[in-house]
């Protein structure tokens, strides 16, 4: 929706939506994951070859996650993966679509 007297346009709460990503939902649902890893990173206050020993990785990969680029090419099970050894518990629900929903099924993450 634009908005005439100010010149925006209104979201529609996904930003990859707005955009017009084909994979808008699942950029949202590994954006909120990523963030999530962000700020325990940052809470804890583990320097990125802190956090790439912790997590088993590159710190190129964390630096990455960091930097919000290449999210897209990051798996879902990677992203999961590194929230356990952060000591989160990752449950993953799934639900039947309703009726009343015309199209497929989506992709939501809740933290």
């Amino acid at each position: 929706m634009t908005n005439k007297d100010t010149g925006f346009t209104k979201s529609c709460g996904n930003v990859f939506a707005d955009l017009g990503l084909d994979n808008a939902e699942e950029l949202q649902a590994k954006s909120t994951l990523a963030q999530t890893i962000r700020d325990i990173i940052k809470h804890r206050n583990l320097t990125q070859a802190k956090a790439a020993k912790l997590l088993d990785t590159h710190q190129t990969q964390v630096s990455r996650l960091n930097s919000g680029a290449g999210i897209d090419s990051m798996s879902f099970d990677l992203l999961m993966n590194w929230l356990t050894k952060l000591d989160r518990n990752v449950t993953v629900t799934i639900k039947k679509t309703p009726r009343h929903q015309a199209d497929c099924g989506h992709i939501q993450v809740a933290v």
